[in-house]
């Protein structure tokens, strides 16, 4: 879970690049199938946009938060 939340946008990539490869290497998939996925990528793609700005947001706000070397 810890990897999900940390990089949204690579899982997100990936899986639209997937679908995009079905798509084009299966044409007979029905067009309606097609459409209908590709309403929830956009919808899931709003999603993640709006997780990696609170993390832009949030990434001057506590100075360093996640570096080891801080404590040195």
């Amino acid at each position: 879970m810890q990897f999900i939340t940390t990089h949204p946008a690579r899982i997100y990539a990936v899986a639209v690049a997937a679908l995009a490869l079905v798509a084009h290497y299966v044409p007979e998939l029905p067009s309606a199938l097609v459409l209908g996925l590709v309403a929830a990528v956009l919808g899931t793609g709003e999603a993640v946009q709006r997780t990696e700005d609170k993390k832009t947001a949030g990434a001057g706000e506590g100075g360093r938060q996640d570096d080891d070397r801080a404590d040195a």
